[in-house]
């Protein structure tokens, strides 16, 4: 597999990995640690043996697992396993066929990037996959590959059930998903909840005037605090860009 950026790298399509049966607590038990919660892959259904196995698969430093999440207008996120022996990450960025470059949405490794995403953006990409494009496909599985890089105060009620709901829908347990759920979108690990803004009047770092529709981020470790996206994209772009998140009219 060949992406714009990781031409040296040693990428491989991922998406045969959520099949595994411990793929998603090799994935996402980290996502519910505090300093009160000491996860367990029982709490997704699975065991250590098969978790063990999923996380080596996740962290193969001769092939990095790419899951491809196309969305709206033939944008896709992509979530590459950083697997270097001495700087392993996850890299999470937005890509289009007409952009000189990615956006960067997060990185998820021992000197984070993030948040990348609100709330309204992941339910929103979760929901709208391109069945034209290559790549995952269950709205499920899209809102749970998402969900490391979510941080948001304003987190509507209705989130706790839909994560609960995607949960069931890959394997856990009816008991066990509503009490997932809160543990996953409580407390994340490397950064707080933060609030979401349109841009206003004040223009970019650079002298560019900042594009309508776009979310920004207020806090400072995230790559989408205070800078576009995407930089470089035409207006055009931008729109586009900006109804495929939800956060644009769609007129």
């Amino acid at each position: 597999m060949l992406i714009d950026g990781y031409e040296n790298d040693p990428l491989a399509a991922g998406e045969d990995l959520l099949s595994l049966p411990g793929f998603w607590p090799a994935y996402l038990l980290w996502l519910c640690q505090t300093e009160d919660n000491e996860p367990e892959p029982g709490w997704f259904g699975s065991d250590e043996a098969d978790t063990d196995a999923a996380w080596e698969a996740l962290s193969d430093e001769q092939r990095w697992p790419v899951f491809r999440i196309p969305f709206g207008g033939g944008h896709t996120v992509v979530v590459v396993g950083r697997n270097l022996a001495d700087d392993a990450g996850t890299e999470y960025v937005v890509s289009h066929p007409e952009w000189d470059r990615h956006g960067h949405l997060a990185t998820v490794d021992g000197h984070y990037a993030g948040p990348g995403l609100s709330w309204r953006e992941l339910a929103h990409i979760a929901a709208t996959p391109d069945p034209d494009a290559a790549g995952v496909h269950a709205p499920a599985a899209r809102l749970l590959l998402l969900l490391p890089v979510l941080g948001d105060a304003g987190l509507p009620s209705e989130a706790p059930g839909l994560v609960a709901d995607a949960l069931v829908q890959v394997g856990v347990a009816d008991d066990a998903a509503p009490g997932l759920a809160q543990a996953l979108l409580e407390d994340h690990p490397l950064w707080e909840p933060v609030e979401w803004t349109l841009p206003g009047a004040s223009p970019l770092s650079g002298g560019e005037a900042p594009f309508p529709g776009i979310l920004y981020c207020d806090d400072p470790h995230s790559p989408r605090s205070g800078t576009h996206l995407a930089r470089g994209i035409s207006r055009d772009q931008s729109d586009r860009l900006a109804r495929a998140l939800g956060t644009w009219p769609t007129a």
